[in-house]
């Protein structure tokens, strides 16, 4: 028999987790005060389905939900950030047995794990490859996509930070912790 590589809760994970994305990212947006740049509520559910369902759901939600957003907008996709967005799911992805959600252990060791995590990767995705490859890629004045990087990361790690750990904490109270039943 085949191994599966990926299940198909996580398959229906990565449909519902970019549909939720996607509706955030294009209907919740607020706008920061810099051109093209928002307050991005999408982020933190992003966040929450990478840490429970791994790197293949977290980089495939910012995929399709970015990609998705950016043809909706009308403005065609950037295909630098679609790429950011992915990223960034897939690093928050690769840490997620540290971050014990599932196991109901989600407290306050696995929320400073879970948002060193996010820092970094929110500063590697936005402030470094983004504004990279746009330079690179679109020919864009580096002051601009530096600024609108630096702004992305910061937002984006401040909604992480907050809402994302209060979703992660609150999910994982419904889970049964390991060993919690007692055979009478």
């Amino acid at each position: 028999m085949a191994r599966q590589i990926v299940s198909v809760k996580t398959v229906v994970a990565i449909g519902i987790g970019a549909a939720l994305v996607f509706v955030l990212m294009r209907f919740v947006a607020l706008p920061s005060g810099v051109p093209n740049t928002n307050l991005n509520l999408g982020i933190a559910v992003l966040s929450v389905f990478a840490a429970v369902f791994g790197p293949v759901a977290g980089l495939l939600i910012g995929f399709i939900a970015h990609t998705l957003t950016d043809l909706t907008f009308g403005f065609g996709v950037w295909w630098t950030w679609v790429i950011a967005d992915a990223l960034y799911g897939l690093i928050i992805g690769i840490f997620w047995k540290l971050y014990n959600v599932e196991e109901g252990e989600f407290g306050g060791k696995q929320a400073v794990i879970f948002n060193i995590v996010q820092i970094a990767a929110n500063a590697l995705a936005w402030v470094v490859i983004a504004p990279t490859l746009d330079v690179l890629v679109y020919q864009e004045p580096s002051d601009k996509v530096y600024l609108q990087g630096l702004v992305a990361g910061g937002l984006n790690a401040l909604v992480v930070l907050i809402l994302g750990t209060i979703l992660l904490v609150g999910y994982s109270k419904t889970r049964v912790k390991a060993g919690s039943l007692k055979a009478e």
